[in-house]
């Protein structure tokens, strides 16, 4: 009996100086405020402000597409003021910064699960999207109450409900791809996580097999455009081989400059 052995990338993406996505978990909000004897709220307001200057540099180096980990499955554990307060700033940013998202031709998508959320946050997450859905620059992602593992076993579920007749050795990663969260975008090529953890948290565990991981100690609301820009210049210098090996590349390089 053959073995067929299925690599985890499904294609090798080319070499590029310039990552096309780049996911963020974007962690130290509540240590920075803390740092400063302030509430570790205002680490999450100061955090917006980040946020709006990362997606700003994105779309400068033409980069396509930003998922940003706003709000993890697991985040409900922390205490209820500081949830609360996660809720009511979701909903204010989506509200007030959706029309700037809007005129910079970002496209705005929102993953994870959310029937946990408050009626005003999943109407104005509906509306953002819509409004936003047909612009053609840089692709937003906000995972918000996601987890890497629930998005796996809900891709199951959705797969297994459009194919209940599926036999098990025709489940491929191509048969059970289209029902993740984010099919509609390449594997990350650079992953940041500032604040100094050096986890991925449960954050796209599928989508992050062959992702180049970036750790920083900066905490987020302090993470700019030159902490951005030496993220940038470490991914540049990453030699990504793709269970190849390093003579390999230098031989299609060749190949391909010929």
């Amino acid at each position: 009996m053959t073995t067929t052995i299925q690599s985890s990338t499904l294609a090798v993406p080319p070499p590029k100086a310039i990552p096309s996505h780049v996911a963020i978990i974007m962690d130290g909000n509540g240590r920075w405020a803390n740092q400063r004897f302030l509430p570790r709220v205002a680490g999450h307001s100061k955090g917006v402000d980040t946020v709006k200057t990362i997606v700003q540099e994105c779309a400068s180096y033409g980069i396509k597409y930003l998922t940003l980990f706003a709000f993890s499955t697991e985040n409900w554990r922390r205490p209820s003021h500081e949830v609360t307060f996660l809720m009511r700033l979701f909903f204010k940013v989506l509200k007030l910064q959706v029309s700037l998202i809007h005129k910079n031709n970002v496209k705005l998508v929102i993953v994870g699960d959310l029937s946990a959320f408050p009626e005003p946050i999943r109407k104005n997450a509906a509306q953002a999207q819509q409004l936003t859905e047909n612009n053609t620059g840089l692709v937003l992602t906000i995972a918000a109450n996601y987890g890497g593992r629930w998005d796996i076993l809900n891709a199951m579920r959705l797969a297994y409900e459009n194919n209940p007749d599926i036999l098990p050795e025709n489940m491929t990663e191509e048969w059970l791809s289209p029902y993740l969260s984010m099919s509609y975008a390449p594997e990350p090529d650079l992953f940041i996580r500032t604040g100094g953890e050096q986890r991925v948290s449960n954050f796209l565990i599928w989508q992050l097999a062959y992702t180049e991981m970036y750790y920083t100690p900066i905490f987020w609301p302090d993470f700019d455009q030159q902490a951005f820009a030496d993220a940038l210049t470490w991914y540049r210098f990453r030699e990504r081989r793709f269970g190849q090996t390093g003579h390999q590349l230098l031989e299609s390089q060749i190949v391909k400059n010929a």
